[in-house]
């Protein structure tokens, strides 16, 4: 397999960048990386190119650049070039660790999204404290500021794919974010999704579910409007460093006996520390498109782009998208002969 990579993208590229994929290329010994980037930086940072191609990109998508436009006017962008290159069958998968709005539009106008599919959505891995190695997908977490009710349906259709085909779930429990968990409760665009979801037998739905719960492993898939999705995300992003950071505080500032409590505790504290790292959770998925669209925080460090490419070489392995792609086509083949069954019955 191929994965074509933004080698300029992220707060800290090309450095951590190739980190992650020179330790990914020496463990996962069939895979191949496309490096698209600024020779003159890459270059040097190479400890040897074996299964990795460095293709000279001359333009870099900035943070601060709006997305369509960066996509649409820098062709000779990392970024572009990696996603054309996944566009025209050259490469498997897209990773970056860029401007997200850019590779959202990346995803959509180049590598193109899923027959069917209304509007992909970004899907993102989260922890559960209450569980040994738990976690749970948040999706839409950012792609799409306002949605639907039927794009809300669709994204409980590609988190139940995504939980079953990647993290091995057979019947993934489907949740729907709201302010409340009783049926009746929420917006306008929440009872309208709700009725959708539940009407799907073939979705686990346990129905909706509060924020507060989240942590707490309520369900595996957590489904929301991307406004809403992203804001949640962004909460427990913070609250989870801002503990850590209040308790390390709290530790250095107690005195002797606090800093022993601490050394005595340093194994226990090492396990928190790392049940509340996404890092090792990958990066975010966008679903709905024709090929894994991944990204990684702008700050990611070479062991969160290694983990972010074990996530994209999973998604292959498994052929994740080629089976949801026959899947759908399939869910909207039987929504098509109902509706014809239910105009023969009507005339």
């Amino acid at each position: 397999m191929k994965i074509a990579v933004d080698a300029m993208g992220g707060d800290n590229a090309p450095q951590t960048i190739v980190e992650g994929v020179e330790k990914a290329r020496d463990e996962f010994l069939d895979v191949e990386f496309i490096l698209f980037g600024d020779r003159a930086q890459v270059d040097p940072l190479l400890h040897n190119t074996e299964r990795i191609t460095l293709v000279q990109a001359d333009e870099q998508i900035e943070m601060n650049d709006e997305p369509v436009r960066a996509i649409r006017r820098k062709k000779n962008s990392s970024m572009v070039m990696a996603a054309t290159a996944v566009k025209n069958g050259e490469a498997d998968a897209l990773f970056s660790c860029g401007n997200t709005g850019a590779l959202l539009a990346a995803g959509l106008l180049l590598v193109g999204r899923i027959k069917g599919i209304s509007r992909p959505g970004l899907v993102s891995t989260l922890p559960v404290i209450s569980a040994e190695n738990g976690s749970f997908n948040l999706l839409d977490s950012g792609a799409n500021a306002d949605g639907k009710a039927e794009q809300l349906y669709q994204y409980a259709l590609l988190g139940k794919y995504y939980a079953t085909s990647i993290r091995g779930i057979k019947e993934p429990r489907i949740g729907l974010l709201n302010n409340g968990t009783e049926p009746h409760k929420g917006s306008k665009l929440t009872l309208e999704a709700h009725q959708l979801i539940a009407a799907d037998k073939s979705i686990n739905f346990v129905g909706n579910v509060e924020s507060r719960d989240l942590l707490n492993g309520v369900c595996d898939v957590v489904i929301a409007d991307g406004f809403t999705g992203n804001a949640v995300l962004k909460a427990i992003e913070g609250t989870a460093s801002s503990i850590m950071h209040l308790l390390k505080d709290t530790i250095m500032s107690s005195g002797v006996s606090g800093k022993l409590g601490a050394l005595l505790l340093k194994s226990s504290l090492s396990q928190l520390k790392s049940k509340m790292d996404q890092s090792q959770y990958g990066g975010a998925v966008l679903l709905g498109v024709k090929a894994p669209v991944v990204k990684a925080h702008g700050a990611s460090d070479g062991q969160t782009v290694y983990y972010t490419i074990k996530q994209i070489k999973s998604m292959i392995d498994g052929e994740m998208l080629p089976n949801f792609t026959k899947y759908f086509a399939a869910q909207q083949a039987q929504e098509a002969a109902k509706k014809e069954a239910a105009n023969e019955t009507a005339e």
